[in-house]
């Protein structure tokens, strides 16, 4: 755990530091509420980064929220508190929660959680999996997922679009550089 790393100083000291300012007490705390929400757990929902990594460290409990979203879809939970088998477990949430529909660039790496490297990146999945909460009927939390806005155009459309010259193909309105003299020098 992160405990047995040493002190980190310099530049990765600086990172460190830029990583955890991106943490939000407020969302975790909301993400919090919304997994008790969810799995029916009483868990301690302070959004206090403490708070966070204690209740989600081991995974059992990130294991019960995508088994409640789909029943079976983590076949065994770990309820040892070895190092590698919590990490399957924060492994295993990951691989269900990508299947979901959570983009890969919004989920973490489990030493992100496990030894508490980015706390604000496992806020960011906890909420991307909370958007597509709703298609397997439980509570969804922040903003509604985009919709696709699919435009059909017909051909006669089409055709007529390849005959306009926008502005923007190049055209400067005749414009030219006379009078510019850059380079140019000065004479007296």
């Amino acid at each position: 755990m992160a405990n047995n790393r040493a002190t980190k100083s310099g530049f990765a000291a600086e990172a460190q530091r830029k990583i955890n300012s991106k943490y939000s007490e407020e969302l975790a705390q909301e993400c919090l509420e919304w997994v008790s929400s969810v799995t029916g757990l009483q868990l301690n929902t302070s959004g206090d980064p403490d708070n966070f990594f204690e209740v989600l460290k081991d995974g059992q409990v990130l294991c019960q929220l995508v088994n409640t979203l789909i029943p079976g879809s983590v076949k065994k939970v770990n309820t040892s508190t070895m190092a590698f088998k919590c990490m399957e477990n924060i492994n295993n949430f990951l691989a269900v929660a990508i299947n979901i529909g959570v983009p890969s660039q919004e989920t973490f790496q489990s030493v992100d959680l496990w030894e508490r490297q980015n706390l604000n990146s496992v806020v960011i999945c906890l909420q991307s999996l909370g958007r597509k909460a709703g298609q397997f009927g439980a509570p969804s939390i922040g903003p509604k997922e985009a919709e696709k806005n699919i435009r059909n155009f017909s051909e006669d459309k089409l055709k007529a679009g390849q005959t306009i010259i926008s502005l923007q193909y190049g055209s400067n309105k005749g414009a030219n550089q006379s009078g510019l003299n850059f380079g140019n020098t000065r004479h007296m």
